[in-house]
């Protein structure tokens, strides 16, 4: 829930322009408190609570205009991957390791990581990691196209912090646009994604920050654009 609440507040603020997730401690997030699962299951409604809960968050993350940048350290393992997978560009320490523990004890996902991790790394990657609940260093997750970028574990903080400015600096609106493309494409027919692509494009290249973006570029200079809307 306070992430849910946090993201609206940042979406609500036109100063902001990326989210970057990340948490303190040796580890990133090891999955529901298995307690706290269990104490679910004995208030009715409980378990339905929990897992809507989640599904809430990380749709929220998938559905955002702002880009949404994730940051691993230690252990992500179970629910902590499936609140990774939500994001849309990971950075990973060297020493992160990366698993779904579900089968271990007889669970399954339940935040969407079901679906979320095969249409990242593969049917059958997904289906081994699901099966073994085993882990992945960080060097084959950036392999399998699980993470995007694996930093010295001193330097994660800061190097996704870097990425998340560097996107502030790029047109919100464009941005928006392309992460709509990318999601909204993979869950329709190619003609149908095509067609979103081309109203979508053609909205970004008769507004302001195409305009300005041409201009910038005539004129041998950086783009400033436009503040980002705020619905």
């Amino acid at each position: 829930m306070e992430l849910q609440a946090g993201l609206a507040a940042f979406e609500r603020d036109a100063a902001v322009r990326a989210v970057l997730v990340c948490s303190t401690g040796r580890h990133f997030c090891t999955g529901a408190d298995l307690d706290a699962v269990q104490a679910a299951r004995a208030v009715p409604g409980g378990l339905e609570k929990l897992l809507a809960d989640g599904h809430v968050t990380l749709d929220r993350l998938e559905a955002s205009p702002l880009p949404v940048v994730v940051a691993v350290q230690g252990l992500c393992l179970a629910g902590g991957l499936e609140l990774m997978l939500g994001a849309d560009v990971a950075f990973a320490a060297e020493d992160a390791q990366f698993g779904d523990q579900h089968a271990a004890y007889g669970l399954v996902p339940g935040w969407g990581g079901s679906q979320r991790l095969p249409r990242i790394v593969g049917l059958r990657r997904a289906m081994d990691l699901f099966y073994t609940a085993g882990r992945l260093d960080a060097a084959t997750a950036r392999d399998w196209g699980l993470v995007n970028h694996v930093v010295p574990a001193a330097d994660l903080r800061q190097a996704a912090l870097d990425y998340a400015q560097a996107l502030a600096a790029r047109s919100a609106s464009g941005l928006a646009a392309m992460k709509r493309l990318a999601r909204e494409g993979l869950e329709q027919p190619l003609p149908a994604a095509l067609a979103l692509e081309r109203e979508l494009a053609g909205v970004a290249i008769s507004g302001p920050d195409v305009a300005e973006g041409l201009q910038a570029f005539a004129e041998r200079r950086t783009p400033r654009f436009a503040v980002r809307a705020v619905a």
